[in-house]
């Protein structure tokens, strides 16, 4: 079973960028999105042909604010149940996660917040980190089979980042930034692209500017972290630098 988790910055911008016929090659069978900027009633042709590209179970889950943020999940199998949001008023106005439950595991796309743009917005992101550890610890023991795929907005380590020295004040790699998310993997998820992977020069997402992505100079800041439960059911993970429909790029797991 392959899993693709993509942050296409605008669901619309990227299917005028070629992303529809990129899917129907990966032939996924989960796909994990964020940063749709959409809502589903203003893009109704294009979930037709998702649809009949053979994701006939689509749940989408945007902001409440137009044109920001918003997850999506993309399924050829039908699942148990569906979760949308956390339960908490901010985060769901947002759109940061949504769950599908299947026979033998779950998966959730989520988009953790930016802090780069200031102060508060810094704030508003380690409050949501904090809630998010909380959350996931619960979430885990309801559902120890569990893959939570999405845009972090973290640089775990130094090896994730082009320039771990330059970046050491840089939102996305702060020390706090860093420990939360070597405590939440420790809390009992596998990192799945360091579990197969342990070169540098991996990245996720690149600055537009500065022709960062040319030179690739960028940041690791996308995962699929699955529960140790897990761990004999993974079989590859991989980054997909090659498709260009966002600033970020999918990343891939398969599963047995």
């Amino acid at each position: 079973m392959k899993i693709i988790s993509y942050n296409v910055n605008g669901i619309r911008s990227a299917m005028n960028k070629g992303w529809l016929a990129w899917l129907q090659a990966t032939d996924a069978d989960i796909v994990c999105l964020q940063e749709i900027k959409a809502q589903p009633e203003n893009i109704t042709d294009e979930l037709k042909l998702l649809e009949d590209m053979g994701y006939k179970y689509q749940y989408w889950y945007p902001a409440q604010k137009k044109g920001y943020s918003g997850v999506a999940l993309l399924s050829r199998h039908q699942p148990v149940t569906v979760e949308f949001g956390c339960g908490h008023e901010q985060y769901d106005h947002e759109g940061r996660m949504v769950r599908a439950d299947f026979a033998d595991f779950s998966v959730m796309s989520l988009y953790v917040p930016s802090g780069s743009s200031g102060e508060d917005r810094q704030g508003v992101k380690f409050e949501f980190m904090d809630f998010f550890m909380d959350y996931a610890t619960q979430l885990r023991a309801r559902f120890p089979k569990l893959i939570i795929c999405g845009d972090y907005n973290i640089c775990h380590r130094p090896i994730d980042i082009h320039n771990p020295k330059s970046n050491a004040k840089s939102s996305g790699f702060l020390p706090e930034e860093r420990l939360w998310m070597e405590n939440f993997i420790e809390s009992g998820f596998i990192d799945t692209f360091r579990h197969f992977n342990q070169e540098p020069h991996n990245y996720t997402w690149w600055s537009f500017r500065a022709n960062a992505r040319a030179k690739n100079l960028g940041w690791r800041i996308d995962y699929h972290l699955a529960t140790k439960e897990l761990e004999h059911r993974l079989k590859r993970a991989a980054i997909l630098p090659d498709a260009l429909h966002s600033d970020h790029c999918p990343i891939l797991l398969e599963i047995e």
